[in-house]
Protein backbone atom coordinates (compact mmCIF):
# COMPACT_ATOMS: atom_id res chain seq x y z
CA UNK A 1 0.00 0.00 0.00
CA UNK A 2 1.21 3.58 -0.78
CA UNK A 3 2.68 5.52 1.85
CA UNK A 4 -0.06 8.46 3.31
CA UNK A 5 -0.19 9.73 7.11
CA UNK A 6 -2.55 8.62 10.08
CA UNK A 7 -5.06 10.51 11.68
CA UNK A 8 -2.63 10.64 14.95
CA UNK A 9 -0.28 12.69 12.40
CA UNK A 10 -3.10 15.14 12.03
CA UNK A 11 -4.25 15.25 15.59
CA UNK A 12 -0.05 15.75 16.63
CA UNK A 13 0.17 18.80 13.71
CA UNK A 14 -3.21 20.49 15.48
CA UNK A 15 -1.65 20.02 18.81
CA UNK A 16 1.55 21.79 17.64
CA UNK A 17 -0.24 24.58 16.80
CA UNK A 18 -1.99 25.09 19.78
CA UNK A 19 0.97 24.10 21.87
CA UNK A 20 4.44 25.57 19.96
CA UNK A 21 6.80 25.00 22.75
CA UNK A 22 9.72 23.14 23.07
CA UNK A 23 8.41 20.91 26.29
CA UNK A 24 5.13 19.83 24.52
CA UNK A 25 7.34 18.55 21.59
CA UNK A 26 9.64 16.56 23.58
CA UNK A 27 7.05 14.86 25.00
CA UNK A 28 5.83 13.60 22.17
CA UNK A 29 8.62 13.47 19.78
CA UNK A 30 8.27 9.65 19.84
CA UNK A 31 4.85 10.58 18.15
CA UNK A 32 6.04 12.89 15.67
CA UNK A 33 9.02 10.84 14.50
CA UNK A 34 6.78 7.84 13.60
CA UNK A 35 4.06 9.19 12.34
CA UNK A 36 5.21 12.13 10.41
CA UNK A 37 8.99 11.96 9.89
CA UNK A 38 9.19 8.28 8.84
CA UNK A 39 6.04 8.55 6.49
CA UNK A 40 7.25 11.32 4.88
CA UNK A 41 10.76 10.15 4.44
CA UNK A 42 8.60 6.50 2.82
CA UNK A 43 6.59 9.25 0.60
CA UNK A 44 9.30 11.30 -0.21
CA UNK A 45 10.95 7.85 -1.73
CA UNK A 46 8.10 7.01 -3.85
CA UNK A 47 7.72 10.45 -5.05
CA UNK A 48 11.27 10.12 -6.25
CA UNK A 49 10.68 6.87 -7.82
CA UNK A 50 7.98 8.61 -10.38
CA UNK A 51 10.17 11.84 -10.80
CA UNK A 52 12.85 9.77 -12.22
CA UNK A 53 10.61 8.98 -15.36
CA UNK A 54 9.47 12.40 -15.81
CA UNK A 55 11.53 14.76 -14.34
CA UNK A 56 14.63 13.19 -12.86
CA UNK A 57 16.82 16.35 -12.69
CA UNK A 58 14.58 17.13 -9.49
CA UNK A 59 14.77 13.88 -7.43
CA UNK A 60 16.38 14.64 -4.09
CA UNK A 61 17.13 11.98 -1.50
CA UNK A 62 14.62 11.52 0.99
CA UNK A 63 17.31 12.97 3.85
CA UNK A 64 17.76 16.49 1.64
CA UNK A 65 13.88 16.57 -0.10
CA UNK A 66 12.78 16.72 3.42
CA UNK A 67 12.49 20.07 5.48
CA UNK A 68 13.34 20.47 9.00
CA UNK A 69 10.59 20.56 11.42
CA UNK A 70 12.25 23.44 13.54
CA UNK A 71 11.87 27.31 12.76
CA UNK A 72 15.53 29.07 11.89
CA UNK A 73 14.77 31.54 14.92
CA UNK A 74 18.21 34.03 14.40
CA UNK A 75 16.48 37.01 12.59
CA UNK A 76 12.79 36.36 13.12
CA UNK A 77 10.88 38.13 15.90
CA UNK A 78 8.43 35.45 16.17
CA UNK A 79 10.24 32.64 18.55
CA UNK A 80 7.86 29.90 17.84
CA UNK A 81 10.71 27.03 17.93
CA UNK A 82 7.85 24.93 15.84
CA UNK A 83 6.68 24.75 11.91
CA UNK A 84 3.44 23.42 12.29
CA UNK A 85 3.63 22.06 8.91
CA UNK A 86 5.86 18.64 7.65
CA UNK A 87 7.00 19.50 4.18
CA UNK A 88 9.51 18.80 1.33
CA UNK A 89 10.71 20.35 -1.32
CA UNK A 90 12.20 18.82 -4.46
CA UNK A 91 15.06 20.63 -5.42
CA UNK A 92 16.65 20.76 -9.00
CA UNK A 93 20.09 19.13 -9.15
CA UNK A 94 22.86 22.31 -8.59
CA UNK A 95 20.02 24.88 -7.75
CA UNK A 96 19.62 23.15 -4.52
CA UNK A 97 21.09 25.98 -2.16
CA UNK A 98 18.87 28.68 -4.25
CA UNK A 99 15.61 29.51 -5.24
CA UNK A 100 15.80 27.79 -8.84
CA UNK A 101 12.19 25.41 -9.87
CA UNK A 102 11.40 22.75 -7.64
CA UNK A 103 8.16 20.58 -6.47
CA UNK A 104 7.02 21.04 -2.71
CA UNK A 105 4.28 19.67 -0.40
CA UNK A 106 3.21 20.18 2.78
CA UNK A 107 1.03 18.71 5.40
CA UNK A 108 -0.64 20.89 8.12
CA UNK A 109 -3.31 20.13 10.79
CA UNK A 110 -5.70 21.79 8.20
CA UNK A 111 -4.62 21.82 4.62
CA UNK A 112 -2.41 19.62 2.25
CA UNK A 113 -0.60 22.01 -0.42
CA UNK A 114 0.75 20.30 -3.44
CA UNK A 115 2.93 22.95 -5.56
CA UNK A 116 5.46 23.96 -7.95
CA UNK A 117 7.81 26.42 -9.82
CA UNK A 118 10.31 29.43 -8.65
CA UNK A 119 9.52 30.94 -5.16
CA UNK A 120 11.37 33.95 -4.00
CA UNK A 121 14.27 33.60 -6.38
CA UNK A 122 17.40 35.29 -6.10
CA UNK A 123 17.96 38.49 -7.67
CA UNK A 124 20.02 37.16 -10.25
CA UNK A 125 18.00 34.40 -11.01
CA UNK A 126 14.70 36.76 -11.11
CA UNK A 127 16.64 38.78 -13.77
CA UNK A 128 17.19 36.03 -15.71
CA UNK A 129 14.16 34.24 -15.52
CA UNK A 130 12.30 37.23 -16.28
CA UNK A 131 15.10 37.86 -20.10
CA UNK A 132 14.43 34.19 -20.71
CA UNK A 133 10.33 34.82 -20.60
CA UNK A 134 10.92 37.65 -23.29
CA UNK A 135 11.31 35.19 -25.80
CA UNK A 136 9.28 32.43 -24.12
CA UNK A 137 6.70 33.62 -22.48
CA UNK A 138 4.48 31.71 -24.87
CA UNK A 139 5.26 28.89 -24.14
CA UNK A 140 4.79 29.10 -20.38
CA UNK A 141 0.93 30.59 -20.93
CA UNK A 142 0.48 27.62 -22.67
CA UNK A 143 1.60 24.88 -19.86
CA UNK A 144 0.15 27.55 -17.17
CA UNK A 145 -3.59 26.97 -19.99
CA UNK A 146 -3.41 23.85 -20.41
CA UNK A 147 -6.33 21.88 -19.73
CA UNK A 148 -5.18 19.28 -17.40
CA UNK A 149 -3.10 21.93 -15.32
CA UNK A 150 -6.15 23.89 -15.14
CA UNK A 151 -8.13 21.07 -13.99
CA UNK A 152 -5.38 19.86 -11.19
CA UNK A 153 -3.60 23.28 -10.42
CA UNK A 154 -4.00 27.62 -9.92
CA UNK A 155 -1.46 29.39 -10.85
CA UNK A 156 0.04 31.18 -7.69
CA UNK A 157 0.01 34.99 -6.83
CA UNK A 158 3.12 36.17 -8.83
CA UNK A 159 4.12 38.62 -6.49
CA UNK A 160 3.97 41.59 -9.13
CA UNK A 161 5.35 44.41 -9.33
CA UNK A 162 3.25 47.72 -9.59
CA UNK A 163 5.07 48.73 -12.37
CA UNK A 164 7.29 47.32 -15.19
CA UNK A 165 10.88 46.63 -14.24
CA UNK A 166 13.54 48.74 -15.75
CA UNK A 167 14.03 48.24 -19.17
CA UNK A 168 10.60 46.46 -19.94
CA UNK A 169 7.99 48.58 -21.96
CA UNK A 170 4.27 48.74 -20.65
CA UNK A 171 3.41 47.71 -24.36
CA UNK A 172 5.87 44.25 -24.39
CA UNK A 173 3.70 41.72 -24.93
CA UNK A 174 5.10 39.28 -22.20
CA UNK A 175 5.12 42.46 -19.42
CA UNK A 176 2.00 40.95 -17.75
CA UNK A 177 5.18 38.04 -16.74
CA UNK A 178 7.86 39.87 -16.13
CA UNK A 179 6.21 41.93 -13.20
CA UNK A 180 6.15 38.76 -11.60
CA UNK A 181 8.91 37.93 -8.95
CA UNK A 182 7.59 34.37 -8.61
CA UNK A 183 5.86 31.85 -11.08
CA UNK A 184 4.65 28.45 -10.36
CA UNK A 185 1.09 26.36 -9.37
CA UNK A 186 -0.43 24.83 -6.55
CA UNK A 187 -3.09 22.77 -5.26
CA UNK A 188 -5.27 22.56 -1.83
CA UNK A 189 -7.08 18.96 -1.20
CA UNK A 190 -9.18 18.22 1.12
CA UNK A 191 -7.14 17.10 4.04
CA UNK A 192 -8.57 13.78 4.38
CA UNK A 193 -6.94 12.75 1.21
CA UNK A 194 -3.60 12.96 3.07
CA UNK A 195 -4.73 9.95 5.01
CA UNK A 196 -5.69 7.66 1.87
CA UNK A 197 -3.41 4.97 -0.10
CA UNK A 198 -3.92 7.42 -2.95
CA UNK A 199 -1.81 10.28 -1.32
CA UNK A 200 1.22 9.65 -3.48
CA UNK A 201 -0.74 9.38 -7.00
CA UNK A 202 -2.12 12.64 -6.23
CA UNK A 203 1.52 14.17 -5.55
CA UNK A 204 2.66 12.61 -8.66
CA UNK A 205 -0.19 13.08 -10.68
CA UNK A 206 0.40 17.23 -10.13
CA UNK A 207 4.20 17.12 -10.40
CA UNK A 208 4.01 15.64 -13.58
CA UNK A 209 1.74 17.94 -15.02
CA UNK A 210 4.02 21.04 -13.42
CA UNK A 211 7.12 19.41 -14.66
CA UNK A 212 7.56 21.35 -18.64
CA UNK A 213 6.56 24.47 -16.41
CA UNK A 214 9.01 23.55 -14.02
CA UNK A 215 12.03 22.86 -16.83
CA UNK A 216 11.43 25.63 -18.59
CA UNK A 217 11.96 28.04 -15.61
CA UNK A 218 14.86 26.60 -14.82
CA UNK A 219 16.17 26.52 -17.93
CA UNK A 220 17.84 30.34 -17.96
CA UNK A 221 19.04 29.09 -14.37
CA UNK A 222 21.55 25.96 -15.63
CA UNK A 223 24.37 26.29 -17.68
CA UNK A 224 23.59 29.10 -19.01
CA UNK A 225 26.09 31.97 -19.94
CA UNK A 226 25.57 35.44 -18.58
CA UNK A 227 24.08 38.21 -20.42
CA UNK A 228 23.94 41.84 -19.83
CA UNK A 229 20.90 42.45 -16.45
CA UNK A 230 17.87 44.32 -17.51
Amino acid sequence: MATHFSREALKFLRGLKRNNDREWFQARKDVYERELKLPMLALIGEVNDAMAGFAPENVQTPQKAIMRIYRDLRFSPDKRPYKIHQSAWWARAGLEKTSGGGFYFHLSGTELVIAAGVYMPEREQLLAIRRYLVEHHAELRRMLAGKKMRALMQEIDGARLTRPPKGVGADDPAVDLLVCRQWGVSAKLPLERATKSTLVKDIVERFRVAAPMVALLNAPLVGKPKRPLF
